[in-house]
């Protein structure tokens, strides 16, 4: 039986990574702590060297691009961070994985079929864990992981435009906390279902 990729990219990190000090040693125990743990500041949207490193530098732990910058991915190599490159077609994707991208970001996912996009992407490339990006909505967050999907991005529904112009952070925070529990749902039921991610066709 095989896992989500989620779980892939956690048992990784903590191989690559142990932190016994912090009674890290299992993928388990990875998630546990990040569920636990204060916000990790993550940085979206980068474009070039300079922004990577003003991230980085400001303490981001992840970066994440609407597209593959090389540049970007070989300069993180050395540094404690999980650089996060965006893709859009087959060939990207397998471009990215192998210049050593760890996870891939899939945008604009809901223009290119959304859900199902990412279900046949999986097909081939059942080996390369996948963050779904652009005009996701709470709602179909179970349905993008149960379609193989490790996490989705979700800005634009959690980040309410009339709860901003109202400063209504209490807003903000609910709709976080609800996504949060909707993919934790998620997994959790794939977990029971016994999860195995689509196989490549022969």
């Amino acid at each position: 039986m095989s896992t989500p990729g989620v779980f892939e990219v956690l048992q990784q990190l903590v191989q690559e990574n142990p932190n016994p000090a912090l009674g890290i040693h299992t993928w388990m125990e990875f998630l546990e702590f990040l569920l636990n743990s204060p916000s990790i500041l993550q940085v979206g949207t980068v474009l070039n060297v300079e922004d990577a490193k003003n991230a980085i530098n400001s303490g981001a732990k992840f970066l994440m691009s609407p597209a593959t910058v090389k540049d970007i991915m070989v300069d993180v190599k050395c540094a404690e961070v999980l650089y996060i490159p965006g893709v859009m077609t087959p060939t990207e994707i397998l471009s990215a994985y192998d210049t050593g991208a760890k996870i891939v970001k899939v945008y604009p996912v809901s223009a290119l079929g959304g859900s199902q996009y990412i279900s046949a992407l999986k097909r081939p490339f059942h080996h390369i864990s996948m963050v779904a990006s652009q005009g996701i909505t709470i709602d179909s967050i179970r349905e993008y992981i149960s379609r193989g999907a490790t996490a989705v991005v979700l800005s634009d529904a959690i980040f309410n435009k009339e709860a901003i112009i109202q400063n209504d952070f209490e807003e903000i925070y609910q709709l976080a906390n609800f996504a949060a529990l909707q993919g934790i749902e998620a997994v959790e039921r794939l977990i029971t279902l016994g999860y195995s991610s689509p196989k490549a066709e022969t």
